[in-house]
């Protein structure tokens, strides 16, 4: 049996897992915006994300910076990311507040912001 795509779209809000999917990357995160002064210790920048570790107030915090910085779209490229960085990071924490981790929404680099992706409504 084979669906058009009309008929797929109508399944789609049967589905009770449907919206999880639609914004899934945010589900863990709070709902307030979250700035992080710190020094970027190791940049993991291979696929499907770049993940950098930066150490402020004592503690390694995993900062999450998706796929849209990638390709140039966003000004930032690897070179900028190196360890010995100082960097401010503007987005939402870990909801659980003994996990140091963040989904990046902004990135200051030496006075220059770079929007990595739009902040959810």
């Amino acid at each position: 049996m084979q669906l058009s795509r009309r008929g797929l779209l109508a399944l789609l809000p049967a589905l009770p897992g449907a919206p999880a999917f639609a914004h899934h990357g945010w589900r863990w995160t709070e709902d307030s915006e979250f700035e992080l002064t710190g020094v970027i210790t190791e940049a993991k920048l291979g696929d499907p994300r770049g993940i950098l570790t930066v150490e402020a107030d004592g503690k390694n915090w995993e900062a999450r910076l998706g796929q849209q910085w990638r390709g140039g779209r966003t000004g930032l490229d690897e070179d900028m990311l190196s360890p010995g960085t100082e960097i401010i990071l503007r987005g939402r924490r870990d909801d659980d507040p003994g996990l140091p981790r963040i989904e990046v929404d902004r990135a200051i680099l030496e006075g220059e912001t770079y929007e990595l992706h739009p902040v959810p409504a």
